[in-house]
């Protein structure tokens, strides 16, 4: 029978520490590695690029940024939740976003994804901390998902077949959504079933996405369904493209023949069955299908140069084996977002599971034979009727199922949001019990129309900013704190100029002040007045350190205001605020590599590459960033040494 039971999974981990303190009022830093040239959008067709150009995020507002994390492991225990039948162990980290990290298939003890050995965070999710391996689970916009390494709430619930089921489930901050993931074992099932629903409870409508993002090892034969796919790299280009040999003649099913980091969409025909399938040399591996809402399919690959290769040992282990990914999303590419009504849902089911098929015919050179024969294989094993079927018994008997056994919590924002907007929403429950002291000033605002002050002394708390709590905080008592509250709500809503007005009129009363002078740097610095914003990143720092505050605020807004000094040609002033950095702030990498922009900026290039000689790791380097070889390139004529080698697109 299947069972679903608590368990322990210890890895090598290095620690999440702890959140930026400073509000995200930009968009995501990695933004642009996702982005598409202008040219290349009015040639896609219509529908496409409306889909791209559908609201883009301005900030990563209310998440915040998770950086804090560093690249020592230690070994650590993870809560960690086992669905497991006869057939398949499946490992849960809801700790972690409800990440997938293992589906091992006890028959014959193969083990169906690539599971990362270490809990190595790095800067790939919207707002930073992110980690590789498994099966995760990304909505809200473009790019991994803000959850990746945040808690989700868990309980079992009763699956359509009357045994167990485990259900994740949140409430999803940068589109105001909630959604869950229904995870259950039929008996003797040599699949995994995954039933999800996104939930729009407003009345306005709001952007969807949603990507599965399925890490297996990259040796193999990624199939699908499909004669061409939309190419996506690093050079911000979208075009269409024969698979699976491509024009220069290389077949792209292979991720190890690709040189640079690159996505494959492919362009299933409509009628067709959704599936995506990765195979060994054996005709062995995974296969991954859905019912049809679930339309795109994607190949990611890191290629063989050295940065793709440098980006699979940082997110790991030197001497490990790479993986690539195979993806499922609502879209074509995942560029694109879908339009959800108010008060509507999109739900699909997915079935992951293993696949064997014909090595001859799957892995030959007959692209419509291969395909063929891996279909198939996946009817047999799965017919698509069968998988419908699960869907319909699912949306309609268990989807609501109310949760019998907690196991995991989740965040308190759910809970605040239901308090507020009074939504029924069957299956998942967001009780007041879960709200904690980031959620009780705004329940204080929705009780009595007042935001109470932070503690005497400190910086504000997390901030709101959907158009109710921005409603609330225009009435609220107009205290430097809600002044703050209300700037950085009108900022997401687009109106800066307002905001900057909230901001000065709250500077002019307020005891903590960096805070409010951080919001009008980065607006100073977003209308194109880097000096005044260098200055105002000044001050914010010399504010917080007048207060003798942590090293956490300090770090956050030196980092600020030295790389705003030295975009502003004041190379001193950098200096002198950098060596008032706390010691152990300025041995990070992040703050090594600040030293040599200074020092290159001091005329000193030896000393310069010295601080390169010794060796620094920024261990929140971002997706796509380039910044390490463009600083080399001012230091030396010598190739950039493999350390510091991230490049993901072509020189």
């Amino acid at each position: 029978m299947t069972t679903v039971r608590r368990a322990v999974l210890t890895l090598p981990a290095a620690p999440l520490g702890p959140d930026n303190p400073l509000p995200a009022l930009r968009a995501p830093a990695g933004a642009g590695a996702h982005a598409v040239d202008a040219r290349t959008l009015a040639e896609l067709p219509r529908d496409m690029a409306r889909g791209i150009g559908r609201a883009p995020l301005r900030s990563l507002l209310p998440a915040p940024v998770r950086d804090g994390y560093g690249r020592e492991r230690t070994p650590a225990d993870l809560d960690a939740i086992v669905i497991e039948n006869d057939r398949l162990r499946v490992t849960v980290l809801p700790g972690l976003g409800g990440r997938v990290h293992s589906l091992h298939h006890k028959p014959t003890g193969r083990e169906l994804l690539y599971c990362n050995p270490v809990l190595q965070p790095a800067a790939f999710a919207l707002n930073g901390a992110w980690f590789s391996g498994g099966i995760e689970w990304n909505i809200g916009a473009t790019g991994h998902t803000t959850l990746s390494c945040s808690p989700l709430h868990a309980a079992t619930v009763p699956a359509p077949d009357g045994g167990p089921m485990l259900r994740l489930w949140e409430w999803e901050r940068l589109r105001d959504l909630p959604f869950q993931v229904d995870l259950w074992l039929p008996e003797d099932s040599d699949f995994l079933y995954v039933g999800v629903r996104i939930r729009n409870p407003h009345e306005r409508p709001a952007p969807a996405y949603w990507w599965s993002n399925i890490a297996v090892p990259e040796e193999r034969r990624v199939l699908a369904p499909a004669d061409t796919a939309w190419h996506h790299g690093y050079e911000r280009g979208l075009n269409r493209l024969p698979v699976p040999v491509t024009e220069d003649g290389t077949d792209r099913s292979y991720p190890l023949n690709g040189s640079h980091a690159a996505d494959f969409f492919y362009d299933l025909p409509d009628g067709q069955r959704r599936w995506i399938a990765a195979l060994d040399a054996a005709g062995h591996g995974l296969v991954q299908t859905s019912t049809d809402p679930l339309r795109g399919r994607k190949l990611f690959l890191w290629g063989t140069e050295r940065g793709g290769r440098r980006w699979q040992e940082w997110l790991t282990e030197p001497g490990t084996p790479g993986y690539a990914e195979i993806q499922a999303g609502l879209a074509r590419t995942q560029l694109e977002h879908l339009e959800l009504a108010g008060e509507a849902e999109f739900s699909w089911l997915e079935a992951y599971g293993p696949l064997a098929a014909d090595p001859a015919t799957a892995l030959g050179d007959d692209w419509a034979a291969a395909r063929a024969d891996v279909e198939g294989n996946l009817e047999a094993a799965l017919p698509r009727a069968a998988v419908d079927a699960a869907y319909t018994a699912w949306r309609e008997g268990a989807a609501d199922a109310e949760p019998e056994t907690v196991l995991a919590a989740g965040s308190g924002w759910g809970a605040l949001e239901v308090l507020r907007g009074g939504y029924a929403l069957p299956g998942t429950p967001f009780p007041e019990s879960t709200l904690g002291p980031d959620q009780e000033p705004w329940r204080e605002l929705l009780r009595t129309g007042v935001l109470p002050p932070p503690a005497k002394g400190t910086g504000p708390g997390a901030p709101l900013v959907a158009a109710p709590w921005r409603d609330m905080l225009e009435t609220a008592p107009a205290d430097p704190s809600t002044e703050y509250h209300l700037g950085i709500a009108q900022w997401h809503a687009g109106d800066r100029a307002q905001a900057v007005r909230s901001w000065e009129r709250a500077l002019r009363r307020a005891e903590v002040r960096w805070p409010l002078l951080y919001c009008l740097a980065v607006a100073d610095r977003e209308d194109g007045h880097p000096e005044r914003a260098a200055e105002r990143f000044e001050e914010a720092f010399a504010d917080h350190e007048d207060r003798e505050g942590g090293a956490v605020v300090a770090a956050a807004l030196g980092r600020e205001a030295v790389a705003a000094l030295l975009a502003t040609g004041r190379a001193g002033r950098a200096r002198e605020l950098w060596a008032r950095l706390p010691d152990e702030v300025r041995a990070r990498g992040a703050f090594r590599f600040l030293e040599i922009r200074i020092l290159l900026a001091e005329g000193r290039p030896g000393e310069a590459r010295a601080v390169f000689d010794a060796g620094f790791e920024v261990a929140d380097l971002r997706e796509g960033a380039e910044i390490l070889g463009e600083v080399w390139a001012e230091v030396t004529d010598e190739p950039l040494p493999d350390a510091y080698e991230f490049r993901m697109r072509p020189s």
